[in-house]
């Protein structure tokens, strides 16, 4: 018998396998799950477990960035620039974003 509060989470979580590594994704923001104007600028915390992961990392999502913005810094559309796995699953569900890791090192 699986719980209710398993079937339904009260924030959201995700987990993640991303190059044969697996992880954990998740936010503190209970209106990610109900509320789409919440998922404008939001954080999401990432954590491995793994002994290269010595703090959770911390991402700040940005689903209304503009893709020539981005561009002219030489984001994620430069030619040639590769991103880390985790960011193309996270813009799976949100197309588009732009995902800031804050100073940490990108995992995966």
């Amino acid at each position: 018998q699986v719980s209710p509060a398993l079937r339904t989470p009260r924030l959201p979580v995700w987990l993640c396998s991303a190059s044969g590594r697996f992880g954990v994704l998740f936010g503190t923001d209970r209106r990610l799950l109900s509320d789409w104007r919440a998922e404008r600028t939001f954080q999401l915390y990432f954590y491995s477990g793994r002994h290269e992961q010595t703090q959770t990392a911390l991402l700040t999502v940005d689903t209304h960035s503009h893709h020539w913005e981005e561009a002219q810094r030489g984001g994620p559309c430069s030619p040639g620039r590769r991103r880390p796995a985790l960011e193309m699953a996270i813009r799976t569900k949100w197309a588009g974003a732009t995902v800031s890791w804050s100073g940490t090192q990108p995992v995966f």
